[in-house]
């Protein structure tokens, strides 16, 4: 059986292969900290479940550590409160609200930060603790802030960091309103995911100063951000390659709802295909036009609900061909996902690199190609 340490080493030499790990100083933080002090227990899914099962992994059990050492999230909690080691025996079903973040999107978000000996680094989401151990092991303990809303995820967290040798300051609170003594940060990095980015961070981080964030919504879809401060409460920046995801800050989070209701409404032919919006790029395009909705359904059968105003689109086969859509309430959500849509496609469909934000202090506009192409204002 191999060791913690085996395991860490062969966790890190796959990193450096695939172009994760460039950095000397991160690789060495990889290589020397024990994630399975981060996860001693998390919950596993069971394939096939609808909705999803979960079991809880305990450390010490057949194969604990060869997971813990795999590049892959492990859920450490559901629904804000239930944790491994409170189920005592069976499965349970729940969403998951905390979790360590598999390895190489850890790692490649504080590649892509671009820190340097001497950065006052403010961390928004200490969750398990583990991507703080590596920014303190890199950065010094001084130099290293990480704010995490939920008292007992902190708690556990503070916890590993001091058992892995780092006292970082750590703070219990709501990070969107950032560092509540204030400060001139030079990084800001965001291992949780908003709807907006929160003007204090633009306070906090000094013009030159970069801010690294997930800008999600209501309806699941999700865009990595890279912005520089130009000025206190402005920034501006672009959207990242690849495809990164994180749960969205409890603060940023939809209200709860009762269960949908689907209900008559207007009725005319779609003039885009339904499912553009269940790729990557087409969903966040379609939740950018329709911000304050929740976005259900698959393929060519998609269900938007609005959250502020009750208004509902869904769209349904056509017996004659294409597709139908149905609309009812005030905001008719899918004529403004089909204008989103369709100005994506005329620029040519880019991913999201071809995205960009720009950030005023009195609005947040995320616009394709230029800041004078087609955009469209986050909710703030």
């Amino acid at each position: 059986m191999s060791t913690s340490a085996e395991l860490r080493a062969a966790l890190v030499d796959q990193l450096a292969e695939d172009g994760t790990l460039t950095e000397p100083e991160w690789r060495n933080a990889a290589q020397v900290i024990p994630r399975e002090l981060f996860a001693g227990s998390f919950f596993a899914p069971i394939p096939g479940s609808n909705p999803t099962s979960y079991r809880p992994v305990r450390e010490g059990e057949p194969g604990w550590l060869e997971e813990v050492y795999a590049n892959q999230t492990l859920i450490t909690q559901l629904d804000g409160q239930t944790r491994p080691d409170d189920v005592a025996e069976g499965t349970v079903t729940g969403s998951p609200s905390s979790s360590s973040t598999l390895p190489s999107l850890v790692l490649r978000m504080w590649h892509q930060l671009g820190t340097e000996a001497g950065h006052r680094v403010l961390e928004i989401g200490t969750g398990t603790g583990y991507s703080t151990a590596l920014g303190a092991h890199r950065l010094g303990d001084t130099n290293l802030t990480s704010i995490e809303y939920d008292r007992v995820v902190g708690g556990a967290a503070a916890a590993a960091i001091k058992a892995a040798g780092y006292t970082p300051r750590l703070i219990i609170g709501d990070g969107m309103l950032g560092d509540p003594d204030g400060g001139e940060y030079d990084r800001l990095i965001a291992t949780c995911s908003v709807r907006h980015v929160p003007q204090p961070w633009l306070y906090q981080v000094k013009p030159g100063g970069k801010i690294l964030v997930t800008l999600s919504g209501w309806s699941f879809a999700f865009g990595l951000a890279l912005l520089i401060v130009t000025e206190p409460g402005s920034a501006t920046g672009r959207f990242l390659p690849g495809y990164t995801s994180f749960m969205i800050a409890r603060p940023h989070d939809r209200p709860p709802r009762q269960s949908l209701t689907l209900m008559p409404g207007d009725e005319r032919p779609t003039l885009i295909d339904p499912e553009i919006i269940s790729t990557w790029t087409g969903g966040w395009v379609a939740q950018l036009a329709a911000p304050s909705a929740e976005r259900m359904g698959a393929g060519g059968q998609q269900i938007l609900s609005d959250v502020a105003t009750g208004s509902q689109a869904r769209t349904m086969p056509n017996p004659e061909g294409g597709w139908t859509v149905i609309q009812r309430g005030p905001l008719r959500l899918w004529d403004q996902v089909e204008n989103a849509v369709q100005a994506w496609q005329h620029a040519g469909s880019p991913h999201q690199e071809g995205f960009g934000v720009t950030i005023t202090d009195w609005a947040q506009r995320v616009w394709i190609g230029n800041e004078d192409g087609p955009g469209w204002d986050l909710p703030i």
